[in-house]
Order: structure tokens, then C-alpha cells, then sequence
């Protein structure tokens, strides 16, 4: 069997029984990632449902002070991987963000911003994911789409 260095590794197969991923298993997933060095907290990840808040600080804005779109469509293909790696036996299969997309309509001067992860496809081989981030008055900052691919890990 082909090793991964997986942080599902060793979780027991699918999550998706849990219903709910646990805090200390979000922290273990997030050790050592740009998801932890962009300061991403995953507030909650269920199936089918993932929601994270990411700060407005020197990591994540651009050099005029506004929060930087890269940091953004980082904040949303980490919403649907987490997400979709959630719902898949990760002992069989690795889940890779293939495509991603994103509207920025508006900007914020929050000091967070709170991303809204919900799958709108789940096949075998693919998931797809609409994540949106707005502030926490609710504010659209971004909607952003991501396509994952499911595959199989080769024995």
C-alpha cells in the first residue's frame, strides 16, 4: 500500500460518521499549513458544511490594507478540502483542489472574516464546493466556487 503523510492518517477511514470533526483533530490537520500561518480557525466541519474565520491582519492584506484575494481563495480551497477530505475515506482516497473561481464584490474593515463552506455537488469522483465569505455583519466579501477531485490511492 502506497504511505501518505496525510494528517487523516490513522483517524480511522471516514470522518463522516462522527458527524461533527472534533477541535483537536481540526488543530492537528491545520499543524504547520498555510491554513495556521494565515490563521485560519475552522469554527465548525460537518458533512456537507464548513465554516472557518481568517483575520484581517499583515498576513492577509495587500499593500494598500485591504484584504488581499489570494488570501481569500486560499481561505475557500481550504474550506472545501478540509470539507470534502471530511467526507471521503482518506485511507482510500486523496482529495485535490482542481479548479477554484471567485467573485470579490466588496472589501471589509472587520478585523475577520467568516467563510461559509456548503457542497452543492457530491460524486464519487468529484465534490463542489460554494464558499461564502463576508464579515460579521454579514457583508458579501467574496463568493468564491471549488471543484475537488476524489482519487483513488493506488496500492
Amino acid at each position: 500500500m502506497q504511505q501518505t503523510n496525510s494528517p487523516f492518517r490513522g483517524l480511522g477511514g471516514s470522518l463522516i460518521n462522527n458527524n461533527v470533526m472534533e477541535e483537536k483533530m481540526i488543530k492537528k490537520i491545520c499543524e504547520n499549513t498555510l491554513m495556521e500561518h494565515l490563521g485560519m480557525e475552522f469554527i465548525e466541519v460537518s458533512a456537507g458544511r464548513v465554516v472557518a474565520t481568517m483575520p484581517v491582519d499583515h498576513r492577509t492584506v495587500q499593500p494598500m490594507g485591504r484584504l488581499h484575494g489570494g488570501a481569500i481563495m486560499a481561505l475557500a480551497e481550504s474550506i472545501g478540502s478540509i470539507g470534502s477530505a471530511f467526507m471521503v475515506d482518506t485511507e482510500k482516497f486523496h482529495v485535490l483542489g482542481v479548479e477554484i473561481s471567485g467573485s470579490h464584490v466588496g472589501t471589509t474593515n472587520e478585523k475577520e472574516v467568516i467563510a461559509i463552506g456548503t457542497i452543492i455537488h457530491q460524486g464519487k469522483s468529484s465534490h463542489v464546493w460554494e464558499i461564502k465569505v463576508q464579515d460579521k455583519n454579514e457583508k458579501l466579501i467574496s463568493l468564491c466556487r471549488l471543484s475537488c477531485r476524489i482519487i483513488p490511492i493506488k496500492k
